[in-house]
């Protein structure tokens, strides 16, 4: 059990660390040469050009104004300075309201803290219960939580009360931000910008027809259905192995710039490398000309695929993105039904075209079911066998538990500088070093499912991290960390003593999580701002690749907010907060710092640094407001198990009323809210498609729209698609290909049609 000495060691381990990164990037940030790594947004608005100096040499690398260094912490106000409206402006409604879910944590948790303090710790502090345990660890910050109360005391109608006075505190707080998120999103919609996701829908499942092509059957089928607003089509194509071969070229061709811009800098000596993988093994050959020949050969192939793809009927899927003459057609058409059948012609908002994730397309619409079925049952077996390192963990995070039950180690262990260090930063940093790779093999699981956004596949991906963290690190860190705690207690004890032991023994694990906050809210939010790997691949890239600014531009990597990883540890640091408010309130301040020194990272990285890779207008906010829900039920559920074990049973009761009042509330914010973020409504959409038509007359609304959603490996190439029916807009009305059906007028789902 980590002590006031351990946590102070820990404290200022990661404070130092913290101060370090934050003092390196206050002076690499003021550096010319690393100008585009800082700040590449602005570059790429092209508001911002690379730093010009006259005088000595030595000054387009280093920064010789003296004054700037007394102002190096300029960056902080700075980071707040900008507006609301400007920032959404500046950087999408996405990353403005993402910045606000940790405003949202200082709203919640600062006025809890300060109740907390005032009324809590008094209250724990003088109940003196865990001096009269026999054989159990603890230190003096278990002292502050609920655990030093005697069982049976009337000190417990201070946590109930306080638990009422929290609950309706967060439901009040999130209500007003659902209510202003939602607000924020309405009003972007209706003012933002024409784009070509407004006017088109995503068509999948197209059914078969034996006459017609897909491209034919989804025209006639449109024209028929939506002759007043329909405009054009693009088929979708399968061109993941085009797509693949272009990377491909891509990839020898920089690895070509590489070698050339090496040989011209040392022309004695021509550069070879290796045929095999990764060029470590192989027949040694020149890599100029090797490469020069992998991308000629790759050419040809990339051309033969290409003809393949656009002549190939089979090369073309079921599915298509519809245009239509308006916002108001196109959210009819959205938002509604188009079959009997309900496993046909279904249609959804289209992503905006840099939100298309193109290789699920290409997933025929039987398959999904089932792949999300796999998928969820490989996360099943990925969250329970992870308990393993957790368990791990867990017991380096209790020294004195390992002690009971391995004596021979204590020499080892007891030595003060070592086991503060231990109990104070070792655990948090192993728990952060195993949940490396978690993310990435959670979005790989989220790909498989078929999802054909990216942002889609960040938000469900989002989820499985967060039940991750929820099972693992939350429920995992308390269960394991109670088992080799008390394992010797648990021995010795009767049946009937075991349940008590592990509900004192939760708020005691307040102590491990105070050290993952610090490790990772704190130490690892500076290195956030820091940017080391990016700092040093751009250097290594405009050293050995850079030969003209467009190849400089390209080695920026502004990155953007990885929403499908910070969202939910952003919902761990929630769930503790709610859980531990009533339970051990001396982990709140921790909390609070990370909130607020988050809040003013990201809104620096977010107008200086990330560029997103697509706008989808907060539609996580749901999702955001549904997890904090989650934490508050779970902390009132888990409050109550801790009072039953505590013999509170005058108070308990009290406290069933909580979850069905917090569930309620959620229930209500769903229906009051939620629709704001799945539909568009059709007045918006009709007063932006007036006030366009009056004020663009002449917009050619089918040319804007005629490469959208074209595969980007085709963005240059004009696609040999059927041309569309003449007459299309006066004559909507217009004659099949279904010869043979052409007497019986049945359509392919077997419903007869009409108007064909």
């Amino acid at each position: 059990m980590a002590s006031v000495s351990d946590i102070s060691v820990s404290a200022a381990i990661n404070l130092l660390s913290a101060l370090a990164f934050l003092m390196a990037f206050a002076f690499l940030r003021l550096q010319p040469i690393n100008d585009r790594v800082y700040f590449p947004k602005w570059y790429l608005k092209g508001i911002r050009a690379s730093p010009r100096s006259s005088g000595p040499f030595v000054k387009k690398f280093v920064n010789l104004d003296v004054r700037m260094y007394l102002k190096f912490w300029n960056w902080m106000p700075a980071a707040l300075r900008m507006p609301q409206p400007e920032l959404i402006d500046h950087a999408g409604l996405d990353s403005a309201v993402y910045i606000r879910i940790y405003l949202l944590g200082l709203k919640i948790f600062v006025p809890i803290a300060i109740l907390g303090f005032a009324v809590l710790v008094p209250v724990n502090w003088t109940g003196k219960a865990l001096e009269h345990i026999e054989d159990l660890t603890f230190s003096n910050i278990d002292k502050l939580s609920i655990s030093n109360i005697p069982s049976g005391s009337e000190r417990f109608w201070a946590h109930l009360v306080m638990a009422y006075v929290f609950t309706f505190w967060t439901c009040y707080v999130l209500y007003k931000e659902y209510k202003i998120v939602s607000t924020m999103r309405l009003h972007f919609l209706a003012s933002e910008n024409r784009r070509p996701d407004q006017f088109t829908v995503l068509v999948r499942n197209v059914p078969p027809d034996p006459d017609e092509s897909v491209s034919e059957h989804v025209e006639h089928f449109f024209c028929v259905n939506h002759p007043d607003h329909y405009l054009s089509h693009q088929v979708v194509y399968n061109a993941n192995e085009l797509a693949k071969m272009v990377e491909k070229k891509k990839s020898c061709q920089n690895w070509h710039t590489y070698y050339q811009t090496k040989y011209e800098r040392n022309p004695e000596k021509r550069p070879t490398t290796k045929t095999g993988f990764w060029g470590l093994w192989g027949k040694t050959v020149d890599a100029i000309d090797y490469y020069a020949a992998e991308i000629e050969k790759l050419s040809e192939e990339e051309t033969a695929e290409r003809e393949k793809v656009m002549s190939d009927p089979k090369a073309i899927i079921p599915a298509a993105f519809v245009s239509f003459k308006s916002r108001c057609g196109a959210a009819v058409c959205a938002q509604t039904q188009q079959s009997s059948n309900p496993t046909i012609w279904l249609t959804e908002w289209a992503p905006e075209p840099r939100d298309v994730y193109w290789n699920n397309l290409a997933i025929p619409f039987v398959q999904l079911t089932i792949r999300r079925l796999l998928m969820a049952v490989a996360v099943f077996f990925l969250t329970f066998f992870f308990m393993i390192p957790i368990a791990l963990v867990q017991s380096i995070a209790n020294i004195e538990g390992i002690e009971k039950v391995l004596p021979f180690l204590k020499p080892l262990i007891e030595a003060g500088a070592i086991k503060s260090f231990i109990q104070g930063f070792l655990p948090g940093i192993a728990l952060k070093i195993f949940l490396i790779l978690l993310p990435t093999i959670l979005m790989t699981l989220s790909k498989i499912e078929g999802f054909t956004s990216l942002s889609s596949l960040e938000r469900r991906s989002a989820g499985k991290y967060h039940l991750f963290l929820l099972v693992n690190v939350f429920f995992g860190s308390i269960i394991t960390g109670a088992a080799f705690e008390q394992l010797q207690s648990f021995l010795k004890q009767a049946p009937t003593e075991i349940p008590k032991t592990v509900g004192v023994t939760i708020p005691m694990k307040a102590t491990f999580f105070i050290t993952y906050i610090m490790v990772d809210g704190w130490a690892g939010i500076a290195a956030e701002i820091l940017r080391l790997v990016p700092l040093v691949m751009f250097h290594i890239k405009n050293t050995f690749l850079v030969k003209t600014d467009q190849d400089r531009e390209q080695a920026m990597d502004p990155g953007s907010i990885n929403f499908a990883t910070s969202e939910p540890r952003i919902q761990l640091y929630f769930l503790l907060g709610l859980v531990y408010s009533v339970v051990t309130p001396i982990l709140l301040p921790f909390i609070i710092i990370f909130f607020a020194f988050s809040y003013m990272v990201f809104r620096h990285q977010i107008i200086n640094v990330y560029d997103q890779k697509y706008e989808s207008g907060a539609t996580f906010w749901p999702d955001v407001h549904r997890r904090i829900i989650i934490a508050l039920t779970i902390s009132q559920l888990l409050l109550m198990g801790l009072l039953s074990t505590k013999k509170a049973a005058n108070s308990t009761p009290f406290l069933i009323a909580l979850p069905v009042l917090t569930i309620w509330f959620h229930l209500f914010c769903k229906g009051r809210f939620q629709s704001a973020f799945v539909i568009f409504p059709l007045q918006d959409a009709m007063v932006k498609d007036t006030l366009e038509r009056a004020t663009e007359p002449n917009l050619d609304l089918k040319e804007y729209l005629r490469d959208a959603y074209a595969h980007p490996v085709f963005k240059s190439v004009q696609l040999d698609k059927p041309k569309a029916v003449d007459d299309e807009e006066s004559n909507p009305l217009v004659a099949t290909k279904r010869n043979s059906r052409r007497d019986s007028q049945t359509g392919s789902d077997g419903i007869p049609e009409t108007g064909v």
